[in-house]
This record gives structure tokens, sequence and C-alpha cells, in this order.
């Protein structure tokens, strides 16, 4: 069986399907301290250690490891500095450190396999080609492309740069499948809620309040509409001036998702309005289009988190059936061994 790490871990989007396909992870680091609750509960047996990977050395994970079996080092740095959301919005696309201190990583320990998620841009960096320069150095079979996930049974467009590396055979990508999975088919069976309401049967099933003018605007948006459906009194210049016209719509039954962002709690910020109810999609509703299972706790039900916090850890993970087929593919490089 391999044994692996998640650098990066939040709520364990990652471990969780790589223990779906077999992998023994035995520990999630992590930064934020608030991911601890959703990780362990979910992840039986694996341990969240609270950290600035800085901070953190390669042997500081050797006691986890065992050295009669194959041993792993996964992770997703956090994607902003290089998402098009930045991108769009002027901010620098220049620091990488997170990405090179995993590469430090891989260097101090040569793990046997390796495996990392990140956005597109990524793969134009000079990060990253210091970390395929480094495999290859390693002795590492590679493989890395740009996926969409829907391609590969999650029901939204998400693009997104996988890697995989192996030093006991070769290695290879998921090859696509069938495209599956619309909204309808993961969150249609919900409870009904308003917006700022929470279900008592969930409490992840929660939104945030709209403000009379956006609850207006979402009660005349139609499902893969924009705001150009609305009267024109809800217009406002800015909306007359935007380039992107997926901000305040709703998404569609029959179609995926779009590309589920730490902000989708916000009618604002892209195509995050439910298909017919008048509210945003529920923090529950992301995790499930996330690949989440429906059973998946989010929360410490004694100390509640924000909605906007619960967005981030959601909307940073990697979707569950991703990092299952990921598994899949490093148990792969082992049988190839």
């Amino acid at each position: 069986m391999i044994r692996a790490v998640d650098v990066f871990c939040g709520i364990g989007g990652l471990t969780y399907g790589l223990r779906l396909a077999g992998l023994d992870v035995v520990l999630g680091l992590d930064s934020d301290a608030s991911c601890r609750y959703a990780y362990e509960a979910n992840n039986a047996g694996a341990a969240f250690l609270a950290a600035d990977v800085r901070d953190v050395r390669f042997a500081d994970f050797e006691s986890r490891y065992s050295k009669s079996r194959i041993n792993a080092l996964v992770g997703c740095a956090p994607c902003q500095p290089f998402s098009s959301h930045t991108r769009r919005n002027g901010t620098s696309e220049d620091d990488c450190e997170l990405v090179d201190e995993f590469a430090r990583l891989v260097g101090e320990g040569t793990p046997d396999l390796v495996s990392m998620e990140n956005v597109p841009g990524l793969a134009k960096h000079q990060s990253f080609s210091d970390l395929l320069k480094l495999l290859t150095s390693l002795d590492y079979h590679v493989d890395h492309g740009v996926l969409d996930f829907h391609e590969f049974g999650v029901p939204q467009h998400r693009r997104r740069l996988v890697l995989v590396a192996s030093r006991k055979g070769t290695v290879a990508l998921p090859k696509p499948e069938s495209e599956s999975g619309k909204v309808s088919d993961f969150i249609a069976g919900l409870n009904p809620i308003g917006a700022g309401e929470i279900c008592p049967e969930d409490p992840a099933h929660a939104t945030l309040p709209l403000s009379p003018i956006n609850l207006e605007r979402m009660r005349q948006s139609l499902p893969g509409g924009t705001w150009k459906d609305w009267n024109e009194a809800l217009v406002s210049p800015c909306h007359n001036r935007a380039h992107y016209p997926a901000p305040y719509g709703r998404m569609r039954w029959d179609a995926p998702a779009p590309t589920i962002t730490t902000q989708f709690c916000y009618y604002s910020t892209g195509r995050f309005g439910h298909p017919e109810q008048d509210r945003t999609i529920s923090v529950r509703e992301a995790a499930l289009l996330q690949t989440f299972p429906a059973d998946y706790q989010l929360f410490d039900p004694d100390t509640s988190l924000p909605i906007s916090k619960l967005a981030r850890h959601v909307g940073n993970a990697v979707p569950v059936r991703i990092a299952e087929l990921i598994g899949r593919s490093l148990n792969g490089a082992v049988a190839n061994a």
C-alpha cells in the first residue's frame, strides 16, 4: 500500500479521494487551523498538522512513512496568485513561493511518488519549470497536463494543471471519461431554503442574505443568463463596463456548474445563483459540486464558522473525484514498477 502525506491539505478533498483509491494518507499539513475538524472528522486515522510549510522539513514526515511501503508526497499549493481572477484584478503573479516550498520538500526526501494540482497558469511559470527540472534530475517518470475536470465526472467546468511523478515505474495522468455531471444530478434533491437561511437538517446547507436590490436582480435572472435580463433600473454603470457577463448569474439545471471558487457564496462574483431558488448556492451544494459526499462534515457543530470561511475551504479543495483518479494513477505507477 502507498503511504502518503498531503501538503496544503485544507479540509481533505485530496486526502479523501486518495483514500478511496486505496492509499493510506497518514498526515495532512495546512497553515489554516480551522480546517482541522473537517480534515480529521472525515479521514479517520489521518492526523492534521497546523503549520506553515516554510517551517517544515521532509525529515519531519519520516516517522509517518514506512520503509516497507511506497511513500508519496502530494499537495495543492493555494492557487490565488495564479488565478484568472487575480489577473483580471491586476495582482502580481510573481509569488510562487509555496510551489517552490513543495519542490524543496521533494528534493529533501525524494519520495517514491509525487503529485500536485494547481491552476493552468502555473504551467507557464518558472517555479513549475524548476519543479520539472528537479524531478527529471532525480530520475522521476513525469506526466502533467491541463485537465477539464468535467471530462472526468466532476459537474463543473474546472480546468486545472495536474502532475504525477514516480521513481518506481512509469506513470500517466488519468484519461478522460464520458462527460458527465449536470447541476441537477448533484443538488436537485436538497431541501429548499431562502437567501440567508440555514437548513435545520443540515447546517452546512446555508447561504448569505441578499440585499433588497440583489434579491430583485436574482428574481429577474434567468438560468444561464446575464444581468442583461434585468429591468434597466437594476443595471448599474459598472455592469455596462464589465467584460465578464457571468457575475450576478444563475446556474442551469441541465449543464455543468462554473468553476466553484472561494467566492461562490457571493451573488456578484460569478454565476453562483441557484437555478430556480432566489439565492446563491449553499455551502453544502458547492461541496456536492466539488464531489464531496453528502455526509462530509464541513465544520464542528459546536464551533460554527462563517459562511465566507467555509466557502474558502470548499472552493480551495481538490474535487474528491479527481483525487481518486490521481490515486489510481499512482497505484498504476507502482504496478508498472
